[in-house]
């Protein structure tokens, strides 16, 4: 579920930015959180693990998740930003993820809880889950991995500060990973475009193709390692939707996207996110899509 916005009921998909990205890539062939939010904590997701960690601690970094000199490989020398939706221990905060943030063109909440399985499996968790594995993968490509986070600090970090992460890494794409929150019956993934937006300071114009490209190629692989089908309520069952009311794309300078892996409230897409080979899944083909929007 989109982390920002504590967003309206789903939006169409923009058929001209649909259009072109779908130019870059089908959803068959690739060449080279959506409805509405729950903030129920349901589970008990696992605790931050610095309990006094500073709400503006910086991105975590370093040359692999282990430490140890990156491979050389299709990748070496791309920066990638991965954000995992919400925060595990926003539930424990949610007096300071409810003050207001600046999101492009006004100001909205820090951040939300995200939303959960009806059997309580946390968003954060899925999220940071399927992130880790997304790390992996394109460390092993010899890509240079940051996250926005990493349950290591109390809560968010809040949504101006997760775009302004990408924006100083100079990033060359930035994928924000989560899940719906919407009815049963819904399912299938989508992935968020943004939108052109120029307002106040914002001007998503430089980054509205790139990112359109990002996505139409994430939206292929993903469809094509996983076997989901593409949204049947969001994006016209294109796998694509563009929105305007997301601080994390609104405010963004470099190429991002949101990918909302399926939808925790209907049982059978649930089945899917908790499954740990799905993630895995889930994981490659995001991979795949940015490594084919990487290499051109």
């Amino acid at each position: 579920m989109p982390y920002d916005d504590s967003p309206p009921p789903t939006r169409r998909a923009r058929p001209l930015a649909v259009a072109a990205a779908l130019a870059a890539v089908s959803l068959t062939a690739v060449a080279g959180c959506g409805g509405q939010q729950s903030d129920r904590p349901d589970a008990a997701p696992p605790r931050p693990g610095a309990d006094g960690a500073s709400p503006s601690a910086s991105a975590s970094a370093s040359a692999s998740a282990s430490g140890k000199p990156l491979p050389k490989g299709p990748l070496t020398g791309r920066t990638v930003v991965i954000d995992p939706g919400h925060n595990p221990g926003n539930r424990d905060h949610t007096r300071e993820i409810n003050e207001q943030v600046d999101m492009g063109t006004g100001r909205k909440e820090c951040d939300t809880t995200g939303t959960s399985t009806n059997d309580g499996y946390a968003e954060a968790r899925f999220t940071l889950d399927v992130s880790h594995r997304l790390r992996a993968l394109l460390e092993a490509e010899g890509a240079r991995v940051r996250l926005t986070h990493d349950a290591d600090r109390p809560f968010g970090p809040c949504v101006d500060e997760r775009a302004r992460i990408g924006n100083e890494a100079k990033a060359d794409a930035v994928v924000s990973v989560h899940a719906d929150g919407s009815a049963v019956g819904n399912r299938g993934f989508h992935v968020i475009l943004p939108a052109r937006v120029k307002a106040g300071g914002t001007d998503t114009t430089p980054i509205v193709k790139s990112s359109a490209d990002l996505g139409a190629r994430i939206a292929g692989h993903f469809a094509r390692t996983t076997g989901s089908a593409p949204s049947n309520y969001v994006g016209g069952k294109t796998g694509l939707d563009t929105r305007d009311d997301l601080g994390g794309l609104n405010l963004s300078t470099v190429p991002k996207v949101f990918v909302e892996c399926g939808n925790m409230r209907d049982p059978k897409d649930a089945a899917l996110l908790t499954s740990e080979s799905w993630r895995q899944k889930a994981a490659q083909g995001m991979a795949d899509g940015i490594s084919s929007y990487l290499k051109g």
